[in-house]
């Protein structure tokens, strides 16, 4: 089987839909952050769909199922106000696409892996990258 046949079989196998949390941030970012992933690939989140936050008191999350098959490119960096937080759920392939995807427009770091049969949760660390660096990823 060549290179091609075996990616499109491992894209079939591991589905090509990831599901993306974004917690523990302001407003603002986690906008930029859905941003980013709308510019790279096909989302279920319309640009109108602004997060707010709905109680003060109580932690607020922002959940986006991210269709990973076809990438756009990311246009460079952006600019976050502090670190942000995101779980990221889906097969091997598709985990790894986004991760790619999103050095593009930030520094990323994985800071947790929870591993199934099929496929995986990872955290990630969001933090805005310096226009002259190219796109950095750490495990």
């Amino acid at each position: 089987m060549n290179s091609t046949e075996e990616r499109q079989s491992e894209q079939a196998l591991h589905g090509q839909e990831v599901t993306v949390v974004i917690s523990g941030c302001d407003t603002g970012d986690a906008r930029m952050v859905f941003d980013a992933l709308r510019a790279a690939f096909t989302t279920d989140r319309a640009s109108v769909d602004v997060p707010r936050k709905l109680a003060e008191r109580r932690p607020t999350a922002w959940v986006a199922a991210v269709d990973v098959s076809e990438e756009r490119v990311v246009s460079g960096p952006v600019l976050l106000g502090a670190p942000v937080s995101v779980d990221v759920l889906g097969g091997y392939w598709a985990v790894e696409r986004l991760r790619r995807s999103l050095a593009h427009a930030f520094d990323v770091r994985v800071v947790g892996t929870v591993s199934g049969d099929q496929e995986e949760e990872v955290r990630l660390r969001l933090r805005s990258r310096s226009a002259d660096h190219g796109p950095t990823t750490e495990q």
